[in-house]
Formats: structure tokens, sequence, C-alpha cells
């Protein structure tokens, strides 16, 4: 129970909010904005490079062999999810208004989370090495598949903000997936120290994540971002993220079922298939959208990921409660 609750009350998810607090309180402007904004993108560019160097290459190439659990994953990521938002959108942004509204649609175009995927996988006692391949799968793929799905579900929508298609995918190519392969060419050399170092790397992940928070709602707040945004339109918004993610734990969980998934398998489907990733989020929305409206554009997101560690961390307890019961079961047999 610990170990599940850390997730969820962690002192990342401390310093996110606090973080929201700095920039509503004492947002940067002028020309400490533009010099923000030029670290955040060397910070991406970092935080992208390191992915690279972390990811392992044989665990993917392993994990691949399992190639139905990881279509299926990817369906609900990129498909699933997706549609719903299209679906959603018009009643959003009636309860929500229009930029949240997309902000609701951008989350749904996100890949799964990786971390929080395969820690909430381990606890429950699914395939680990499967949620390694599906999550990583799912990362890499996002760099390429969400911006071609923001551009073409907001022209669908009849949307007016966020980048043509091909535009978006050359801007998250050139500062995400150059610093990737990068990454992953230099592991070669640099794999080892970056895996004897993971705390300290993962500071500077968590990092550089914060100071694109920071620099994202500093321009929202100086272009009236709380102004907008009301407690009841805050409450609206969680009731919004609440519903696509039962959505989406609901559709998991049916379809591992009905196609014949082992139990590992399925929990595996249902936390890397329900999750949307803030760590690749945030850079993301950052190239995708204007300065000014990308903190509008991750709250949404940054609810999402919350609601999703507190629900999944509960999730993952039952499932471990249960493994533990049947295997008690069998030892008394």
């Amino acid at each position: 129970m610990k170990e599940a609750l850390s997730l969820i009350f962690d002192r990342y998810t401390l310093a996110l909010l606090g973080t929201v607090v700095l920039a509503s309180l004492l947002p940067c402007r002028g020309q400490v904005a533009e010099v923000f904004g030029m670290v955040t993108t060397a910070a991406i560019a970092l935080l992208f490079f390191l992915h690279g160097a972390k990811l392992s290459r044989d665990a993917v190439i392993a994990g691949l062999l399992n190639w139905r659990l990881h279509l299926l994953v990817l369906a609900c990521t990129f498909v699933l999810f997706p549609l719903l938002g299209l679906a959603t959108r018009s009643l959003a942004a009636q309860v929500v208004g229009t930029q949240l509204a997309l902000g609701v649609l951008f989350l749904c175009t996100l890949p799964s989370t990786v971390q929080s995927s395969i820690a909430f996988t381990s606890i429950a006692r699914g395939n680990v090495p499967a949620a390694v391949c599906a999550a990583s799968a799912s990362s890499l793929l996002g760099i390429f598949i969400t911006p071609l799905l923001v551009g073409l579900l907001v022209h669908a929508g009849g949307g007016k903000a966020g980048p043509a298609p091909m535009a978006a995918i050359q801007g998250v190519v050139l500062q995400l997936f150059v610093p990737f392969v990068a990454g992953q060419v230099a592991r070669r050399w640099i794999g080892g120290l970056v895996d004897r170092n993971k705390k300290v790397i993962g500071l500077v992940d968590r990092g550089s994540i914060l100071l694109v928070v920071y620099t994202a709602f500093s321009a929202a707040v100086v272009a009236g971002l709380w102004k907008d945004v009301s407690a009841q339109t805050l409450a609206w918004l969680l009731a919004v993220c609440c519903a696509l993610l039962a959505v989406a734990l609901f559709v998991t969980a049916q379809l591992g079922k009905r196609l014949g998934f082992s139990r590992e398998d399925r929990i595996t489907i249902l936390f890397c298939g329900s999750k949307k990733s803030l760590a690749s989020g945030i850079p993301m929305a950052n190239v995708l959208f204007s300065g000014s409206a990308v903190g509008a554009i991750v709250l949404p997101l940054m609810v999402f990921h919350q609601i999703q560690l507190m629900v999944c961390a509960v999730l993952a307890q039952r499932y471990a409660r249960q493994a533990a019961a049947t295997a008690t079961a069998g030892s008394a047999a």
C-alpha cells in the first residue's frame, strides 16, 4: 500500500503544484520570459536526449514478441482516446470553455506513460516485460502520431488553434525525435553512465518538466488564465477527466477479457492502455501550441494525470490482493 501511495503523493506531484502556484503568483514576463523560453527549448531537447539514452533496445525487441497485446494498447491509446475526445469536445466546450476543451482533446492524443504504467503493472503482478515494451513503444510512436492527431482532430472539430499536421510533425521531429535518436546513438558510449546515475538523470528529467510548466503557466497567467477559469470550471474539468478515465478503464478491461488474454496481460493492457503521459505531453504542448495557450492546454492533462495515479493505485492494490489470495489458496491445496 505504501508503494502505491508514494506514486500518488510523491514529492514530484507536490513540486508540480508548487510550480503552478509560483507561476500564478510570480509569472515571468518580457525579456525574462524570452530567456526562459530559450532555456525551456534546450531543456526539452535534453529531456528527450536522456529518454533515448535510457531506453534499452534489447528490452524493446524482446517485448515485441507479444504483438497482439501491443497492438491493442496502441489502439486504445491512439484510436479509442482520440475518438472519445472528438465525441465529447462539443459538450466539454460548453462546460469548461473552448480552450480547456482543446486541452482535453490534446490529452486524448498523447502516448501512454512509461514509469507509472510499469510501476502499477508490477504492483498488480502483471506482465512487466510487456508493459516495458508497450509503454516505450507508445512513447516513441507518440512523437509522430500525437502531432498528426492534434492537427487532424483540431481541424475536424472546427477549431482554429493548433498546427497543420505536417508542420506539427516537423516541429516535433526536430525538437523531440532528433534528440531522442541522438540519445539512442550515444547510449553506446554513455549508457553505463546513465544506468549508474538514474537518480541524477531522474532529477534532470523532472526539473526539465517543472521548467516547462513554469514557463507555460507564466505565459497563460499573463494572458489571463485564472480570470477565465473559475472554481466551477475546474469542477467540470475534473468531472470530464474522471469520465474519460472511467470509459478507458472499462473498455481496456473488457477488451482484455473478450480477446482471451491472460490475467497478467490483461493487467498490462489496463494500465498501459488507459493512461496518458505528463512527461511527453507538456513538452509536446510547448512545441505544438503558442506560448500563451500552453498553460490552458496542459491544465486538463495535469488534472487527468493526478486522477489516473489515484485510481490506478487503488486498482493495482486490488489486483495484488487478488493475486496473493490466489497464491495462498493454491499453496493450501
